[in-house]
């Protein structure tokens, strides 16, 4: 199941991404609904895990305001109507499995991955480092004591070099 999920979250981007900017545009015959329907419905038979999307989606949507105001302040040199609205969406798609689904038991490094590879594709060219580096900060802010301590010779538990 984990090794489509990929593909999930590409779907879950493409109709996050596909609602904000109808939202965005004034479109009043927006439904977050009706984009779920055609997009689970699309990919049903290549991804295994239509509850995970589904939720995804569900939940990104219903909490935009909420994850906008964690966002804010970990890029505050970047308001969030300045950033693309592709690395937006990613944003707040990351944060809400980071936060809101730990009921998946997604380890955070995956899903930071995942979200640095959508990124990679969707984004520009230094998008990846700007989400790499939001959702890390927003991590290690709400975990501070997952973060490892260097040793004596400056290289911490996990070998980085600090």
């Amino acid at each position: 199941m984990a090794s489509n999920r990929h593909l999930g979250r590409i779907v879950a981007l493409q109709a996050l991404y596909e609602y904000d900017f109808r939202v965005r545009s004034n479109d009043a015959e927006v439904s977050i609904d009706e984009i779920i329907e055609r997009n689970l419905n699309r990919y049903k038979d290549t991804i295994d895990d239509l509850d995970f999307v589904e939720a995804l989606i569900r939940g990104t949507c219903e909490r935009f305001a909420e994850l906008d105001g964690k966002l804010q302040p970990l890029a505050p040199e970047w308001p969030l109507d300045q950033i693309a609205r592709i690395d937006h969406a990613i944003l707040r798609q990351s944060m809400f499995e980071l936060f809101e689904m730990p009921d998946s038991k997604i380890p955070s490094k995956v899903t930071i991955n995942e979200a640095v590879e959508l990124a990679k594709s969707f984004g520009a060219d230094k998008s990846s480092k700007f989400i790499n580096g939001v959702l890390g900060s927003a991590w290690r802010n709400a975990h501070p004591e997952e973060v490892a301590e260097p040793n004596s010779e400056g290289v911490s538990k996990e070998g980085e070099k600090s």
